[in-house]
């Protein structure tokens, strides 16, 4: 295990953790400020109210703050990964197929999930996490997350097409709001590059297939600010700290 992916230090062990400890890893104030707390009968363990600090919390211990309960905060991890083709985007599949889990293996030591989707076939930009405020804020739609995909097509895409795409289509769900749609530079009318912020089902593909097109490959190269730099297909790397607060700010 390397040392960025170690949690800083282990909350709970065979003989328990120190209650004050414990109420200060859960994000509530710092050790010494706990101590007052449980002195001051704030903190229950299970049914008890416990006032010494020193007392030995055990995993199977439920610890309550106020009347609250409370678990200490865990380590948050942002993974970007260059999705390849023939992977399911969700944490496990009942048939067996590879996820995108599977390709992060035991990389990490807390577990993550994916936000959003990406359709088996689709490559491209998928971030994955264990923060579960940002996974939401991410995926609802008023924030309007900005997504750019690569499509390439069986044919050349007509010009009045493109036109049609860049005003908004109406589709079986309704009315389809698209931020940017052009050609590719330096590639074929078949190749085109289109820029949404909503995220439907098979939205990009169903966009083409109104018009009669076939999608034979479709990438995501750019999510909510980040992109595929450096990032080769089918590996992962973690945001800098730079990238999380931007994220963050994002939404």
């Amino acid at each position: 295990m390397s040392k960025e992916n170690k949690p800083e230090e282990q909350i709970n062990t065979g003989e328990g953790v120190r209650l004050n400890k414990y109420v200060a890893h859960c994000g509530i104030c710092s050790r010494r400020k706990a101590a007052e707390y449980i002195q001051q009968g704030l903190v229950k363990v299970n049914d008890t109210i416990v006032k010494e600090p020193g007392y030995r919390v055990q995993l199977s211990d439920q610890v309550f703050f106020k009347n609250e309960i409370i678990q200490p905060e865990v380590k948050k991890v942002y993974l970007l990964m260059n999705k390849p083709r023939n992977t399911i985007t969700t944490a496990n599949d009942d048939r067996g197929r590879r996820t995108v889990l599977d390709l992060i293996g035991d990389s990490v030591d807390v577990r993550i999930f994916p936000v959003g989707r990406l359709d088996r076939e689709t490559t491209g930009l998928l971030l994955l996490t264990n923060d579960g405020d940002l996974t939401k804020k991410l995926s609802h739609p008023s924030h309007e997350v900005e997504k750019f995909y690569h499509i390439t097509l069986d044919k050349p895409v007509k010009e009045n097409h493109i036109r049609q795409i860049r005003e908004g289509i109406t589709l079986e769900d309704g009315f389809v709001p698209v931020d940017s749609v052009g050609y590719i530079t330096n590639a074929g009318k078949e190749e085109v590059g289109i820029e949404i912020h909503i995220g439907r089902n098979r939205i990009v593909r169903r966009i083409f297939e109104h018009f009669g097109y076939v999608v034979k490959k479709l990438d995501r190269t750019y999510y909510a600010g980040l992109t595929k730099k450096n990032l080769p297909r089918g590996r992962f790397r973690h945001l800098t700290e730079k990238e999380i607060l931007m994220l963050k700010h994002f939404v």
